[in-house]
């Protein structure tokens, strides 16, 4: 089976699964959190594009350090620095010195984890089944969507947040545990052409740092708001989306495998843009608002398989995947951090959060011609 062929991809999509479980028991709550300690929305999303900026500046660094050590010890390092932001966040009560430490730690963790993670996983997978590998993730992940989210807002309403969080950074440590079975990637010291060749890549994560900031960070405080501020009631919302959208990306993934891309491109970026309007229009409304968030699961198992194939496959082809994603990585932040800053400034100026949700719609356009343009329909498969 083209899920399960490859054993060093099943051990990344392992290590994947336990990441997601911390990051839907704790990450998830980052922003809500923040605004539950008397941040304004506003300075939520400028505290979370601080945080990407943070990332785009120390990022060069990643290449240093796997020049000399390689991808694996990196990714590791990654996995267990990022852990450690969620004790301090459970010591931020407002804009005090520990919340730029909290913003500092995840910017390095983040960098470190994202940057050799991509670049690992595109160089260890196949490109024939990448459509598959990347739907098995994104299927496992869901999974872990499930039951993170409830565990997480029942441990904060319940334990507090220095206990929900020690837990949340223990199990991310754990799941640094399946690299002892994986094997190194060597980075060499030059690559001629490598950032040209990413081009592409960067404009697709540029597009797609965009959407996140109206998907990813203020939609979720449009959410949390509508449900009353109750982290149970937010976990159980985000825990009913990942049991609606658990299945769909298995679907999707083969679907693209057998060369139908630019049909996927399609019905992703189409969904998406379909979903972008509901949520802007279910703000206000908590029942519209669960609705709107279960959707969005859906909806994603749809577009990160086609985003995703796309990405991996040209880095796999790449002269130098880590080269490639360091490029894209910064794209991502460069667009994501963006896209918070306009929506923190419209959103202070007096206007809705949904605003800053229909942002998204620019970059889903840009996503969507960035992807017919890659899965170009005269060829019989998504990459040779």
């Amino acid at each position: 089976m083209a899920y399960l062929a490859n054993s060093t991809v099943n051990l990344l999509n392992l290590h994947y699964g336990i990441h997601a479980l911390a990051a839907n028991a704790g990450g998830v709550f980052f922003a809500v959190f923040l605004l539950k300690s008397g941040i304004s929305a506003p300075g939520v999303l400028a505290t979370i594009a601080f945080i990407l900026a943070g990332r785009f500046v120390i990022r060069p660094l990643v290449l240093v350090l796997a020049v000399r050590w390689g991808l694996r010890p990196l990714l590791a390092l990654g996995t267990v620095f990022s852990a450690l932001q969620f004790p301090l966040l459970a010591e931020v009560h407002g804009v005090t010195p520990m919340l730029f430490v909290a913003c500092v730690v995840a910017s390095i963790g983040d960098t470190f984890y994202w940057t050799t993670y991509h670049a690992y996983f595109a160089s260890l997978g196949d490109a024939e089944h990448r459509g598959h590998q990347i739907s098995a993730r994104e299927a496992l992940a869901s999974l872990s969507a499930i039951i993170g989210p409830i565990v997480g807002g029942w441990a904060l309403a319940t334990l507090g947040p220095r206990i929900a969080f020690a837990i949340v950074a223990a199990v991310q440590i754990l799941s640094a545990l399946p690299f002892l079975g994986t094997p190194d990637v060597v980075v060499a010291r030059k690559v001629p052409g490598a950032y040209r060749s990413a081009v592409r890549g960067v404009l697709l994560f540029a597009a797609d740092g965009w959407i996140a900031a109206g998907h990813v960070f203020v939609w979720p405080i449009a959410l949390f708001l509508s449900l009353g501020e109750s982290f149970t009631a937010f976990g159980n919302a985000l825990a009913l989306a990942a049991l609606v959208g658990a299945v769909m990306g298995l679907l999707l993934g083969r679907h693209i495998d057998a060369g139908h891309g630019g049909r996927a491109a399609w019905l992703a970026c189409g969904s998406f843009a379909a979903l972008t309007i509901f949520r802007a229009l279910s703000t206000h409304n908590a029942a519209l608002a669960v609705v709107a968030n279960a959707c969005g699961a859906v909806i994603s198992c749809l577009y990160i398989p086609t985003l995703m194939t796309a990405v991996y496959n040209q880095a796999k082809r790449a002269p130098c995947a880590l080269r490639f994603h360091i490029a894209t990585e910064g794209g991502w932040d460069f667009g994501s951090a963006s896209g918070c800053l306009i929506a923190a400034l419209l959103i202070a100026a007096g206007q809705p959060l949904a605003t800053g949700i229909l942002l998204a719609l620019a970059g889903i356009a840009v996503s969507f011609a960035l992807l017919r343009a890659y899965y170009d329909p005269t060829r019989t498969r998504a990459a040779p």
